[in-house]
């Protein structure tokens, strides 16, 4: 007997002797054991042995989650790459096809760009045909004291002689005092058409005291007055041109020759008659002028409308005018009214210099100023405004 080991028992009797290698079974399952659970201390968690024959079978203080016997997916990561099958054809997807209205669309766009291009070159050619350029610079050179005026007939020219198509007709009406220069811008635009046009027969210029002296014959003047502007303005339709029609002393005209003018503006009339400038030079109004450039004067405004104040004057004077002119006649509720203001000295002394220079006498300074002086003017503010304008300035000069 070994000391400190218990003395074994004796075997029952009618029990099968002890193995001698059940020992050494017994010592390497308990190697085997210790192993497992060394290795299952060095592996990472949730990572299970690869061998599954070395799971325990008996109980231990492990985790439930050391004895499961499924092992944790890893998570995939997903790939951005398209990948084909082996045996499939590898071919790029459709593209979509183009509507065929897109192209219609683009030939669309492409036609009314081409059209409003043209369209500008028209205009471009139309309104070179008249030389407005030339007429504004010798309206400017030859009239005197009227900036304002001579601007708004240009502006209306220029917006009307854009194109050759129009709606209804131009209706220029001229009204200021005697001697402002009404006549002489009539004239001027007389004879630049006349030049521009290369047809005499395309302007008109019809005076009041020279075709229709009699009022008793009026209904003969409007009949002569209707044939004449039919005849100017077919022709003009046949040429495709903007013709001219001048009316001078219109405040003499009878009410008839006044409601056959203004059937002309009436819109259905054919488009012959819708093509075409009018030109109404009246002194109807030319107190109201008067009274207003007077009063402009009193309170220091500028006399020639010049500037943002000077145009809100000249609205203010063009709406007065319209409201008194109207009471008259409905022909002028369609009108442009432009009002010619007085003029003052300086403007005076312009004019006889440029009537002398016209008759071949030399146009002194101080010789034109002291005809001037002869002359009658309002004083007022310190300045002077001539009262009959260059009406008298042929008849003094040819008295030289």
């Amino acid at each position: 007997m070994d000391r400190g080991q218990p003395s074994p028992e004796p075997a029952a009797p009618g029990a099968p002797a002890p193995s001698v290698t059940a020992p050494l079974r017994a010592v390497v399952r308990l190697r085997r054991r210790v192993c497992l659970l060394r290795k299952r201390r060095l592996l990472p968690p949730g990572v299970a042995p690869s061998s599954g024959a070395d799971r325990p079978q008996v109980f231990t203080f492990d985790g439930p989650a050391e004895l499961s016997s499924r092992t944790p997916r890893r998570r995939r990561r997903r790939s951005r790459v398209v990948l084909y099958p082996e045996a499939s054809r590898k071919c790029r997807p459709r593209t979509e096809q183009r509507s065929r209205a897109q192209h219609c669309l683009l030939l669309l766009v492409a036609i009314v760009g081409f059209q409003v291009l043209n369209a500008i070159e028209n205009l471009d050619d139309n309104a070179q045909r008249y030389d407005l350029d030339g007429l504004e610079k010798a309206l400017r050179r030859a009239v005197f004291g009227q900036p304002a005026a001579v601007g708004r007939i240009m502006a209306l020219l220029r917006d009307y002689l854009a194109t050759h198509v129009h709606s209804r007709p131009l209706l220029l009406a001229l009204h200021g005092p005697s001697g402002v220069g009404k006549s002489h811008v009539g004239r001027l635009l007389a004879r630049h058409f006349r030049a521009v046009l290369g047809d005499g027969a395309l302007v008109l210029q019809y005076e009041a005291r020279h075709h229709c002296p009699e009022p008793r014959a009026a209904p003969r003047c409007r009949e002569e007055l209707a044939r004449r502007v039919a005849d100017v303005v077919a022709q003009a339709e046949e040429e495709e041109k903007t013709p001219l029609l001048v009316l001078d002393e219109v405040e003499l005209l009878p009410a008839a020759l006044l409601d056959e003018l203004h059937g002309f503006l009436q819109p259905q009339r054919s488009h012959a008659f819708r093509n075409a400038i009018y030109v109404l030079l009246s002194g109807a109004g030319g107190a109201e002028i008067t009274r207003f450039v007077l009063q402009n004067a009193s309170r220091a405004l500028p006399a020639r409308l010049d500037g943002a104040q000077g145009v809100r004057a000249e609205e203010e004077l063009r709406a007065g005018l319209r409201t008194l002119l109207v009471r008259e006649h409905a022909l002028w509720q369609a009108a442009a009214i432009v009002p010619f203001l007085l003029l003052d000295k300086r403007d005076v002394v312009s004019c006889f210099r440029d009537e002398m220079a016209g008759e071949g006498f030399f146009p002194e300074q101080a010789r034109a100023e002291l005809l001037a002086a002869q002359l009658n003017y309002y004083h007022v503010a310190g300045r002077q405004f001539a009262v009959t304008g260059c009406k008298q300035v042929v008849a003094r000069v040819n008295l030289l």
